[in-house]
């Protein structure tokens, strides 16, 4: 292998140093520096967001949102591969990294005025072999029938795609008296994905 080790770079014709490089592997630009061109690689590079298409009456007892996902496709497109979801509602990573992943939704409860509809994520390491619950978000009271928010969030370390993957599931702690909401044209609920940087 072949190394250029220098701790200056400029060009023959600058009058001083356009670039320096420390021993901490810290580069350093004169105030008067530009750029121009495009650079691929950095930044985000994997950007998605899902939502589910229709209304479905939460359960009391716990399961999955496997149905009526779609990929969000208005005014959107995703940056990089993206996310992909199967028929059980498990999602796959496009890459290994440090992923945000966040989910936002609303519902509507018949009645009751404690919390009753709850959405969770589990995620895996061992393709669900085992899960742990990550993330959980709660819709509270109903009373008038107020439809009510909720937002979660997480980090996950995906280190191996074909192992670390996710899916999102609900309960109704009311049997069956809460509404999630979904939409095909509107972010009624928004489940989004993006890679922050390498694991």
């Amino acid at each position: 292998m072949s190394r250029i080790l220098v701790d200056q770079i400029r060009s023959n014709s600058a009058s001083a140093d356009a670039m320096t490089l420390d021993g901490s592997g810290n580069v350093t630009f004169p105030a008067n520096a530009t750029c121009s061109g495009t650079a691929t690689g950095f930044g985000i590079t994997e950007a998605d967001q899902w939502r589910v298409t229709s209304n479905f009456n939460m359960s009391n007892t716990a399961a999955n949102i496997t149905t009526n996902w779609e990929r969000v496709d208005n005014r959107f497109e995703k940056i990089g591969t993206g996310m992909s979801v199967d028929g059980n509602g498990r999602f796959t990573f496009p890459s290994t990294g440090i992923y945000l992943v966040s989910c936002w939704w609303h519902g509507q409860r018949a009645t009751g005025a404690t919390y009753s509809g709850t959405v969770y994520m589990h995620g895996t390491s061992n393709n669900f072999s085992s899960s742990t619950l990550m993330m959980d978000s709660f819709i509270g009271s109903g009373t008038n029938h107020e439809v009510n928010n909720a937002y979660m969030s997480c980090m996950f370390d995906v280190q191996d795609t074909s192992t670390h993957k996710c899916f999102f599931g609900y309960y109704d702690y009311h049997h069956g008296s809460m509404v999630f909401y979904g939409n095909t044209d509107t972010n009624y609920n928004a489940f989004t994905f993006i890679k922050l940087g390498g694991t």
